[in-house]
């Protein structure tokens, strides 16, 4: 024998699909005969949508959430946006100065922190890192026209022997590229170590 819950299911199944007003009022005077509701009650339970499941998170409880989050971006923005892995490397270094300028800590969440894996460092900092990197001032464009022009063999490294080189720019503007400011251009020997460093004085 089905129960009420399955009897208002089905009731409201077949008065959501019937056609007609005629078929509807039978539906409804169906319900109330079986039920006994008054009819406003009765067209009230009809009409009612089905409330959305609510899905219950299965497992343990996370181990680290915001206040583990708190401490990691602080220390993310003050280490020069390092990765998961290197920053949990410099995380012994960090958290004096942290405290120092933030107050102690809590034992506990020291512990937590001392313990914390580089994966798990990169997955509380994905939402930290998608709005840095929208806020994000780019100097440089990608080069399409030269890499278009100059033959490039990128299967030919010898990181052994002295004459590959990488190079990148950085632009000294602080947080605007408007006014004046320098481009440092630095090379490295990748065999060597071999460092050469330029600077370009840029006037707006």
């Amino acid at each position: 024998m089905e129960s009420k819950r399955e009897y208002l299911g089905k009731m409201r199944w077949r008065y959501a699909h019937a056609q007609g007003r005629r078929y509807k009022s039978r539906l409804i005077e169906e319900l109330i005969a079986v039920c006994g509701y008054s009819r406003t009650h009765a067209i009230k339970l009809l009409n009612r949508r089905r409330a959305p499941r609510v899905l219950k998170r299965s497992g343990p409880k996370p181990i680290y959430q915001e206040e583990e989050r708190a401490v990691l971006k602080r220390i993310w923005f003050a280490s020069d946006q390092l990765c998961g892995k290197r920053l949990k490397a410099a995380l012994p270094e960090w958290l004096p100065y942290y405290e120092k300028e933030y107050g102690a800590l809590a034992p506990k969440l020291k512990e937590k922190l001392g313990a914390i894996s580089a994966a798990t460092i990169d997955r509380l900092l994905k939402p930290v890192r998608a709005r840095a990197r929208s806020n994000r001032r780019g100097g440089t464009k990608p080069g399409r026209w030269l890499k278009n022009q100059i033959p490039l063999q990128t299967d030919q490294w010898d990181e052994r022997r002295p004459g590959f080189m990488e190079a990148d720019t950085v632009a000294h503007c602080g947080d605007s590229l408007e006014g004046d400011f320098i481009w440092s251009l630095c090379f490295t020997d990748l065999a060597t170590r071999w460092t050469e460093l330029r600077a370009v004085w840029i006037v707006a």
